[in-house]
């Protein structure tokens, strides 16, 4: 009768482990490459955060996944190395990849292609993915842009692969320093009153709003001519289908609201990018 007895608590220790398994894991999916399993903030926080005592496993997921809809985690085997978020952008090409460690220290950086990617060992290694066609860095995250035959499903692992590897391996987010990060938006001491007032405007009030949609904003220039502001949007708001509502309904009327000599605000574009438009309008 013991020996009956432990086998039916062996068998019933087993069935509870699998069943609290299979809750916990309820969408695994496994990628042979580097075997992560990646799966949904609401499924994998009980790992990251104790349960709470005197309520179930069921109300607790509940709980995170109404939290935090669109979170993602990444976990290697059954320890964590990593914790990566991701966020949409009104860009749908666009996805914003959150390391939870710092990107920029200070400004942006934009990678429109790989040849522009070759001073910096992660931009280039998420180009080596095929399917990737644009980088972008902030201060905390990294935007990605694919191309329009590609899916997320399939870049999203090699993505991760790509910002684990670089943050294991120590490198310098950008071989040379002195190119890190542009300060297209700093005030200079021949500065005009207005140019000044406009690049102020850009850092403080434009930019940290477009930066939450996963880009930013380049100031190429103010004609005192004809009152035009050229800029450059990149990242995520690069291409994408509401940038040119962005640009007029948003920037437009915020400078010349603040500044009465703005009269218009124009993007400028790379050739690239005017390529593409041109196919764009072309289809």
């Amino acid at each position: 009768m013991n020996g009956f007895g432990r086998l039916v608590s062996r068998a019933l220790l087993r069935r509870q482990r699998f069943e609290l398994y299979t809750e916990i894991n309820a969408t695994p999916r496994l990628t042979s490459r580097h075997r992560f399993i990646h799966v949904s903030s609401a499924i994998t926080t009980p790992f990251l955060d104790s349960p709470r005592k005197n309520s179930s496993f069921s109300d607790y997921l509940s709980l995170r996944s109404s939290l935090h809809p669109q979170k993602w985690t990444l976990f290697t085997g059954q320890r964590r190395t990593m914790f990566i978020q991701t966020q949409s952008t009104p860009n749908p090409s666009s996805l914003m990849f959150y390391p939870g460690k710092p990107v920029m220290d200070v400004g942006s950086a934009d990678f429109p292609n790989a040849r522009a990617a070759m001073n910096s060992p992660l931009a280039r290694a998420l180009f080596g993915i095929d399917g990737v066609t644009r980088v972008f860095f902030g201060s905390d995250f990294v935007t990605v842009t694919k191309s329009d035959d590609s899916t997320w499903d399939f870049l999203k692992p090699e993505i991760f692969a790509a910002i684990m590897d670089f943050y294991s391996s120590g490198q310098p987010l950008f071989l040379d320093a002195e190119t890190a990060a542009a300060k297209d938006t700093a005030i200079h001491e021949d500065d005009s009153e207005t140019v000044a007032m406009i690049k102020e405007l850009l850092e403080t009030r434009i930019r940290p709003a477009v930066q939450d949609d996963g880009g930013d904003i380049e100031y190429r220039g103010f004609d005192p001519d004809t009152g035009i502001v050229k800029l450059k949007m990149q990242g995520a708001c690069s291409g994408c289908p509401s940038s040119s509502v962005t640009l007029k309904s948003g920037i437009e009327n915020m400078l010349m609201h603040y500044v009465p000599e703005v009269k218009a605000v124009e993007q400028e574009m790379d050739t690239e990018e005017e390529d593409a438009a041109m196919t764009g309008q072309m289809e």
